[in-house]
């Protein structure tokens, strides 16, 4: 799987520099070949979020991005609320639903005193939190802003969906800009087999034949999960009624041979 743009995993995530690199950030050429490449959500996840959906909830989903999900939420009548902390993603979002409530933000910082009927993430955007501790906080975050019996639901990136090691530098995609330039993605990837972490630094370059236009670079990281691990954080985050399914069909997940695990919350 190639990660960064590359991959349908939205971002909002703490701005942590790396040298001069931004961990999980989706900037502005990271999010121009996103919209390329994922302008719209699959339909076989959106039927699956939608399907926990009724009209007259209160929706909330955090890591929003552009929006391919939460359009096609407001367009169907629903009460939905989004958040996402990258500027340009956002803009994207605004584009092409100016009336979309949307805030830019930390996750980790979003207080609101309504609760949700209904809070969703999709697109195994979880995985971004590759500090455990902190993964754990937004799961209590979430808790906290749902309603009791209301459903948390959110899929995360698994062992299984492993990349290929390999310390140099390549093209892994190369798109036409809606103005005719070159984008072009470059990656490696290195595995941590203590922390099941997934490194995947990219570098994001804009061409205009051969004249480097542009250049941007991101600190890709994502946790790959094992069967029965998320089960443990999100009981210490105080869920009682946990359901993982290894597909949008909702089957059960019974081993970590799935590329990822999604999981139905509540308490």
């Amino acid at each position: 799987m190639t990660r960064g743009a590359g991959s349908d995993v939205p971002a909002d995530r703490k701005e942590i520099e790396t040298g001069n690199m931004m961990r999980n950030y989706y900037g502005s050429l990271c999010t121009e070949m996103y919209e390329i490449l994922h302008k719209e959500a699959p339909q076989d996840e959106l039927t699956f979020y939608l399907s926990y959906a009724e009209k007259g909830m209160s929706i909330l989903e955090p890591l929003c991005g552009s929006g391919r999900f939460l359009i096609p939420f407001l367009e169907k009548g629903y009460d939905i609320s989004g958040m996402d902390l990258s500027k340009e993603m956002l803009a994207k979002l605004k584009e092409k639903s100016p009336n979309a409530k949307v805030i830019r933000g930390d996750i980790l910082e979003f207080d609101s005193e309504q609760k949700y009927d209904y809070i969703f993430i999709s697109s195994g955007s979880v995985s971004l939190f590759t500090d455990m501790a902190l993964c754990e906080k937004i799961l209590l975050k979430m808790k906290c802003l749902l309603k009791k019996g209301g459903k948390f639901v959110f899929a995360v990136d698994t062992i299984a969906d492993r990349c290929p090691d390999n310390s140099e530098y390549k093209i892994s995609i190369s798109v036409k800009t809606k103005d005719g330039f070159d984008l072009v993605l470059k990656t490696k990837n290195n595995y941590d087999e203590i922390t099941c972490t997934q490194f995947s630094p990219g570098i994001y370059e804009l061409y205009n034949g051969t004249e480097l236009l542009q250049k941007e670079e991101m600190d890709f990281q994502t946790h790959l999960y094992k069967f029965g691990e998320m089960e443990r954080y999100l009981e210490r985050a105080g869920f009682t009624n946990i359901i993982a399914y290894s597909s949008y069909e909702k089957t059960i997940a019974e081993n970590n041979q799935t590329e990822m695990f999604l999981y139905e919350c509540s308490f």
